[in-house]
């Protein structure tokens, strides 16, 4: 029997339960930078190689984004996160035997099912938290949505370090002074590492997909058929230079916090920035993205005496001026104004893709299509921040997201603009700042 939630209620458990689905969401999606220095040592891998597991985790926002907007128009918000969620359960239960036969295909694998879930998430639990209530109060429930997202990134750093990198990881020339015997046994100890914490979480997550199926929460179903409808084309859009900017622009914000993420344990971990242990450095992981969720309330009440875009410019050039700092220094200096990055990365998501769908009527909803495809940016960006690692240095290859950073604040600055009418969007001609 289905659980039912009748009178004013019934909205606030959505929330509380689709709120949860943010958090969780988050959460898997940081474990990705506790995966990275693990899977490197155990398959001596080098940093363009490890890149991959982000390269495949955000290519799935690519590929899947439309298919999943196709399933969303077919049953609904509702059951379109069940869904989600129980695919992502799948590809976290198949870390099991991706850690069994200490294959990393099949870890990649693994984590493209598990990203295609999240994809459908991201999808569907945006609008549909936005639905759950009064109109006016839409962008505070959202916003509260994505302070849980980013509890959830603060959180992991610790989890994963505590259960993944626990155990100090031999370096390959280690490895290959074991027997056949502790090198077996030792492989294995390393795969239960990885497999326990995933097994867990497949169980939360099918735990959750049936609790959604089984709650009678309203399902939206005709306004998620509506979705991607209309007379207006893909290229319509793209005749906004400000939305193509705002395109550009979130590609390259993703693959700058991913980049920077990704490679930040293995950064605070060298002898000349932090020289502790890759355990110790997740805890660090944490505090870049614990500064995300703080700079996510801070940068909202700072929204009421500035405008959003000179903000996005200024957190922009702030966090280009801490990376480049973190390159020409080294011990604490460097160490401490990487992780201070994290609290100026907070506003720049949420506000290039306001800018991006600002004055778009009736193309907003393909423009917002657009814009969340620009998150395969954290799939391509740490693959070439690993290139520059493998021939220049790690440090060195800090300077791509210093470049990522620039390019924000010009957008913040000028970028943003509506210049060109836009009479086809609204009826009316609409025009900059």
């Amino acid at each position: 029997m289905a659980i039912e939630q009748r009178g004013p209620s019934r909205y606030t458990s959505a929330i509380i339960v689709v709120t949860s689905i943010f958090f969780i969401w988050g959460f898997i999606t940081c474990l990705n930078d506790i995966l990275i220095p693990h899977l490197r040592a155990v398959f001596s891998l080098n940093y363009t190689q490890v890149m991959l597991i982000q390269f495949t985790f955000f290519g799935a926002y690519f590929i899947m984004s439309m298919p999943a907007g196709k399933v969303l128009s077919l049953i609904g918000y509702k059951n379109s996160i069940s869904a989600g969620l129980l695919v992502a359960g799948i590809g976290a239960l198949m870390f099991y035997p991706a850690a069994a036969f200490e294959s990393y295909g099949l870890f990649l694998s693994a984590l493209f099912v598990l990203a295609s879930g999240i994809t459908m998430l991201q999808v569907a639990a945006n609008p549909y938290i936005s639905l759950l209530g009064d109109e006016q109060t839409a962008s505070s429930r959202l916003n509260l949505a994505q302070a849980f997202n980013s509890l959830g990134t603060t959180i992991a750093p610790a989890f994963g370090g505590l259960l993944i990198l626990s155990n100090s990881v031999l370096a390959p020339e280690q490895q290959a002074q074991l027997s056949a015997e502790a090198l077996g046994a030792y492989r294995l100890q390393e795969a239960q590492a990885v497999q326990i914490p995933y097994v867990g979480l497949a169980v939360v997550l099918a735990l959750l997909a049936v609790m959604i199926y089984l709650w009678r929460l309203p399902s939206f179903k005709e306004q998620a058929g509506e979705t991607g409808q209309g007379e207006h084309s893909f290229a319509a859009v793209l005749r906004h230079r400000h939305v193509v900017f705002a395109i550009i622009g979130l590609f390259l914000y993703v693959g700058a916090e991913v980049s920077i993420g990704s490679f930040m344990i293995n950064y605070i971990s060298l002898p000349e920035i932090g020289g502790i242990t890759e355990s110790q450095a997740a805890h660090y992981l944490s505090l870049y993205w614990g500064g995300a969720m703080v700079g996510r309330f801070v940068g909202a009440a700072l929204m009421r005496v500035v405008r959003d875009y000179l903000l996005l410019g200024l957190f922009a050039l702030v966090a280009g001026s801490l990376v480049l700092i973190s390159i020409i220094a080294s011990g604490q200096v460097s160490m401490w104004s990487i992780i201070a990055v994290g609290l100026f990365n907070s506003i720049m998501f949420p506000t290039l893709f306001t800018l991006g769908i600002n004055r778009m009527g009736p193309l907003t909803g393909k423009a917002s299509s657009l814009l969340i495809m620009a998150i395969v940016g954290g799939a391509i960006l740490p693959v070439l921040q690993g290139a520059l690692a493998d021939n220049f240095s790690l440090q060195v290859a800090f300077l791509l997201p210093v470049l990522c950073y620039l390019y924000i604040a010009w957008y913040g600055f000028s970028g943003h603009r509506v210049r060109e009418t836009t009479a086809d969007v609204g009826g009316q001609a609409n025009l900059g700042h």
